[in-house]
């Protein structure tokens, strides 16, 4: 791989020789070996500090020394050029190992090809699909060899690849593969803040900066020795130049004079001082250098500069300004590229830019953004390339290479309604970024430069998008209510998508002054036929239990219309799971699925009802895939509220499945997410997920406690729609822990509430949770209620615990004989799905009822992680270990390793055996209606 030079501070002389000495980092440079030898529990390490603090010193360092014990090296160095244009660091990253690269399976060769604009031309690349084939190949390297990632300068790194790499660095645990990362301390590095351990880099101490100082070629004594402790203040890169300086001066009047310039301009002036004595053939190509600024050396000779054994480079070098390394050219740090660059003229700068805008004429998106940045006034020439460049970022899935162009392009087009139209476009590109500043950013500079209805119109929808997906749900609520309310005439379609957004976020507030507010936009807003789908959205998502019946009655119409439209089908299906219609929730989301391959870019709003509908339905694996996705993109966008929706869906699996300590931390990271009060929905949802938790665990005090929060102090629904379905667990906990008096308020005050509006499902729950609160005597008539309708089949873990209610009902009725059918029926149900805690207690029961209940082979699931019964299941049905690991995002590495370490507990040694072993139980309930 080239050398990278970036951040050097620290290193005692110019050359990143191993061997050499860094001062006053020896901590730090302990904790890098130890990553890079494997011996640290962390694969992924960011280190953070300010420019000239020495992260690429170490970083070089740590290179070497994973080189030197065999392993396979890849970097990539972000550049603030380079920031803008998609992918461009993973194409950086993956450009020595394209013969990997084609050895991926076709759908993440072609995924990965594409985002890297090397595939032919399709909507746009699965960016999931992207991240499994980055992990792949660097999980296939290291069957060879250990792998070392490094990333320098990642705070200039484009903003698809960051998203790239954050997904894999999430998966690397078990994996031959390190990740270090460099980036400046303070800025925010999309998808790596929160889960990344960090290393920072201060000042050095006085002790310190002195040894450095006493071991340069001339250390500097005196006056000019203390001024230079000062101004440089532990900087290790200002010590070095600012003695450097003095040095050549050989006077303390050579340095720059203190005062309130920032450190970064003291240096820059050092370095732009040594301008002067270079040649104009030297001071020409350093131009062209800075003004490219790309670290890949192969786009350098591409754009015609010199090769770096050119003699126009050597004045430079002697200066102290690039360094020479192999067939790259490289200066020895961002201020030195500043500083040529802004010791230029205005005049030569764009005559820069021009000349390698001529000679990229094969970079089209280089070309453009060249172009723009020699025009000193608006051009429509120039915007014109940069809306081509945005075009083809978005078709790669670069949507922030795709806004910033365009931001660009409104910025060069001469006319105010163009720039109106760009900057909306830019705002609606920004949406899937997850940056809800830049959109508004965006969104008010459009309204500043046009008049526009429609324009504005789109405007808010855009921002509203997001602002769905954000926490802020009482600021944002409000904002598009009344955005609604300005536009219900003026732009009624744009009025009811705003409203449409603003039941999404009622749903997630479960705020209920929020919903009269949304009855009153709508009843101002007039009604067309061709609105009905998104006003049916509205009223089910805000208020799903008034006049449920209606509701209903329209969803097959909605269905049928969205046939040809994935989207609208989706919507269909949240619409159907609100309303209690799961079996038809899955179906729409089935065929949606089967008609479009999700891009992952951003999650949908109320996404997580995919996820709910097939843990409803019985279909686990599936819920946790969804969560997966729902996760993975929510992280990669910075979308807290998302990823805390998709976490409670995947604490409850896991607390059904008996990982009770992998739900608690699940549901608590989502409570750490959101902000009870604003996020009721994700409230509720955690505490049932807790409450789930702790029953599989036995502790029913505990799991009271938990399912009591999801009502208030005077027992109404915290949430209008999550708090229901909690009624019947409530119920049971309450009946082991002695709080039955409180249940029955609770439950009898939600079963007039809903009256006549319950769903089929909720009536069953209800029933049941009357069942387990009443006198014996009275009970079984609420069981059979609960079990009557065979509609119930389709929520089977919920129709599994009535059965298992009712049979130990009879059993201490002693009526043995007829607690076994129900006894028997219950523990099939569980074994199906692997809920393991029920399996257990459904074992117990059937044994004190006189039933023979050896272990079925199915029943050694029982004995896997929930991962690993996930990954069971999808080989049981074929799969490979490559597309096991494309399903639920992990590499075939660590897909072999749970396979390996589950065969000896399920008592197989091949996989041919699988199918055999859990034919009936397993394969049955990946696929049943």
């Amino acid at each position: 791989m080239d050398e990278h030079t970036g951040d050097r501070g620290a290193v005692m002389g110019p050359e990143p020789d191993p061997g050499e000495l860094i001062v006053g980092r020896d901590a730090e440079l302990a904790r890098l070996f130890r990553a890079v030898d494997s011996v640290s529990a962390d694969p992924v390490l960011m280190l953070v500090g300010d420019m000239g603090t020495g992260k690429s010193a170490l970083l070089e360092h740590a290179v070497h020394r994973a080189e030197a014990g065999g392993a396979r090296v890849l970097r990539a160095e972000g550049s603030e050029s380079e920031s803008s244009l998609a992918f461009s660091a993973l194409h950086q990253l993956l450009r020595p190992v394209p013969a990997e690269v084609d050895a991926l399976p076709g759908r993440q060769r072609a995924a990965l090809q594409e985002a890297l604009g090397e595939g032919a031309a399709t909507p746009g690349p699965d960016l999931m699909l992207v991240g499994i084939a980055v992990l792949s190949l660097l999980s296939g390297l290291g069957d060879h060899h250990p792998v070392l990632v490094v990333l320098d300068d990642a705070q200039w790194l484009d903003r698809a690849s960051l998203d790239a790499l954050s997904f894999v660095a999430r998966r690397l645990e078990g994996e031959p593969v390190t990740m270090l990362i460099g980036a400046r301390g303070g800025d925010h590095l999309p998808g790596f803040d929160r889960h990344v351990p960090m290393l920072t880099l201060g000042s050095l101490d006085k002790a310190a900066a002195d040894h450095l100082l006493d071991l340069q070629p001339k250390s500097p004594t005196g006056h000019t020795r203390s001024r230079i402790l000062d101004q440089a203040g532990g900087n290790p890169l200002a010590l070095l130049e600012l003695a450097s300086t003095a040095s050549a001066q050989d006077t303390a009047a050579g340095l720059p004079s203190a005062g309130p310039l920032r450190l970064t301009d003291h240096l820059e002036r050092i370095f732009a001082a040594r301008l002067n004595s270079l040649p104009a053939s030297t001071t020409r190509v350093l131009l062209l250098l800075a003004a490219m600024d790309s670290p890949d050396s192969a786009i350098a000779v591409s754009a015609g500069l010199p090769r770096a054994e050119d003699a126009a480079w050597l004045p430079a070098e002697q200066a102290g300004l690039v360094r020479r390394t192999g067939r790259d050219v490289r200066f020895r740090h961002p201020l030195v590229r500043s500083a040529v660059y802004h010791a230029a003229s205005l005049a030569a700068r764009r005559e820069a830019h021009l000349a390698l805008a001529e000679m990229l004429r094969d970079e089209p998106d280089r070309r453009a953004w060249h172009l723009a940045a020699a025009c000193p006034h608006p051009d429509a020439a120039a915007s014109a390339e940069l809306e081509r460049t945005a075009g083809r970022a978005r078709r790669r899935g670069g949507h922030a290479a795709a806004a910033q162009a365009l931001q660009r392009a409104a910025e060069l087009a001469p006319q105010r309604e163009d720039s109106a139209r760009l900057l909306v476009e830019a705002a609606a590109a920004a949406v899937f970024t997850g940056d809800i500043a830049w959109v508004e950013e965006l969104v008010a500079a459009a309204r500043a430069r046009t008049d526009d209805a429609t324009l504005l119109a789109s405007a808010a929808v855009q921002a509203g998008r997001l602002a769905v997906l954000t926490v802020r749900h009482t600021v944002v609520f409000s904002r598009l209510a009344d955005d609604a309310e300005q536009l219900a005439v003026s732009q009624p379609a744009a009025g009811l998508d705003l409203v449409a957004g603003a039941a999404v976020v009622r749903f997630y507030s479960g705020e209920d002054t929020q919903r009269h507010r949304i009855q009153d936009v709508l009843r101002r807003l007039p009604e067309k036929a061709s609105h009905a789908g998104l006003r049916t959205w509205v009223r089910a998502v805000s208020d799903p239990f008034d006049d449920r019946a209606q509701l209903i009655r329209l969803l097959p119409q909605l269905a049928t219309d969205a046939e040809a439209r994935p989207e609208r089908l989706t919507a269909v299906g949240i619409m159907a799971w609100l309303l209690d219609e799961t079996p038809q929730a899955v179906r729409a989301f089935d065929e949606a699925f089967d008609r479009w391959e999700l891009q992952g870019a951003l999650p949908e709003g109320l996404g997580g009802a995919v996820a709910w509908a097939y843990l409803e339905r019985g279909r686990w694996d599936q819920a946790r895939e969804a969560c997966a996705r729902t996760i993975a993109v929510g992280r990669a966008a910075g979308l807290d509220h998302a990823v805390a929706c998709a976490a409670t869906v995947d604490a409850t699996v896991l607390a059904f499945q008996g990982d009770a300590s992998s739900a608690r931390a699940r549901a608590e990271d989502a409570l750490v997410l959101i902000d009870p009060l604003e996020s009721r929905s994700v409230f509720v949802y955690a505490r049932r997920a807790l409450g789930a938790a702790a029953v599989a665990e036995g502790a029913y005090e505990t799991a009271y406690g938990e399912l009591r929060m999801v009502f208030t102090v005077d027992g109404a629904p915290v949430h209008y729609h999550a708090s229901y379905p909690a009624l019947a667990d409530l119920a049971a906990a309450a009946v082991r822990c002695g709080r039955r008096e409180e249940a029955v308020a609770i439950v009898e005050r939600s079963a007039s509430a809903l009256a006549d509006n319950a769903s089929p499902r909720l009536r069953a729950l209800i029933s049941r949770a009357r069942g387990l609160l009443a006198d014996p005597d009275d009970a079984e008539p609420h069981f059979r209620a609960a079990l009557a309708d065979p509609v119930l089949e389709y929520w089977p873990f919920e129709r599994a615990q009535t059965l298992l209610d009712l049979a130990e009902w009879l059993r201490r009725r002693r009526r043995i004989a007829e607690a076994r059918a129900p006894l028997t029926q219950a523990l099939e149900i569980f074994r199906r799905l692997g809920a393991r805690p029920w399996i257990e207690r459904a074992r117990a029961e059937s044994r004190a009822a006189g039933l023979d209940v050896t272990d079925a082979a199915p029943d050694a699931l029982a004995e896997l992680s929930p991962q690993q019964q996930q990954i069971i299941r999808l080989a049981a049905r074929g799969l490979t270990n490559r597309e096991i690991g494309e399903k639920l995002f992990l590499s075939p590495r660590t897909v072999s390793s749970h396979l390996y370490r589950s065969f000896p507990k399920l008592g197989i040694t091949a996989r041919s055996q699988l199918r055999d072993l859990i034919e009936g139980a397993l394969v049955t309930a990946g696929h049943q209606e």
